[in-house]
């Protein structure tokens, strides 16, 4: 038998003790309502012979209480809830890196914003997550869940601070790795109001703009035409749309 069974035969035989003491029930009784012998009982109780599948059925029929784990493994959830997409971490691993993200500056006309947003597994949730830095305006950094249904086949990176929400949504990569897509936030406005706005966004695998300064980049910038011509595919590539 391999490890994670005898792991298993074990966690079952420790519930199986934990059960018959609360209830206070004999080895035999048991042996006897679950039509199994008091042999085979004390056997798998003891480790010297494994439950089989059978048995621990007749068993948790007889207890009316599983023995067998009913959540996720130790090693964390792999599968995403419906309500992202039930995408499994197998599935999605291809999109798990650093990236570069590029907006318009919502402050200096004609500049392009950089900072980098990290996507990776969240072994605790259970599903993707994201996490926004090296931002010009590091105060409002994003971080939130990322969710991919088969439906409409785009990704969405969703901010939720107190019912306040924050929405990227990106296509599937393109041959070079990016993604494109909508931004929508808010913005400050005058005083302390804050304006929904948004804008084309792109996200790029870090090493394929390693040089590049995070922040705000304008023109004469060294890398300024780069970004500009990167982000300027959302919309000539008909990847998002503007309409009025």
């Amino acid at each position: 038998m391999s490890d994670q069974g005898l792991e298993q035969g074990d966690a079952v035989a420790a519930r199986l003790r934990e059960e018959l003491a609360r209830r206070r029930m004999s080895r035999q009784a048991l042996a006897d309502m679950a039509r199994i012998s008091l042999s085979t009982l004390e056997k798998a109780l003891s480790g010297s012979r494994p439950f089989t599948l059978a048995t621990i059925v007749r068993i948790e029929e007889v207890l009316g209480a599983p023995l067998r784990p009913t959540g996720p493994p130790a090693g964390g959830r792999d599968l995403a809830p419906e309500s992202m997409g039930a995408y499994s971490r197998a599935a999605v691993h291809w999109i798990e890196q650093d990236y570069v993200t590029l907006r318009a500056s919502f402050g200096t006309p004609g500049a392009v914003i950089a900072y980098r947003t990290r996507i990776a597994w969240d072994e605790k949730a259970g599903h993707l997550g994201f996490a926004e830095s090296d931002r010009a305006d590091g105060a409002f950094a994003q971080s939130g869940h990322v969710s991919m249904p088969n439906l409409s086949g785009h990704i969405y990176l969703a901010t939720n601070e107190s019912g306040q929400h924050r929405l990227i949504i990106l296509g599937r990569p393109t041959r070079d790795g990016h993604m494109f897509g909508l931004l929508t936030t808010l913005q400050v406005g005058a005083g302390s109001q804050l304006v929904p706005v948004a804008c084309p966004v792109a996200f790029v695998p870090q090493a394929q703009l390693a040089g590049l300064a995070m922040g705000v980049t304008g023109m004469g910038d060294p890398m300024f035409d780069a970004c500009k011509a990167i982000l300027d595919r959302a919309l000539q590539d008909d990847f998002c749309r503007w309409r009025q």
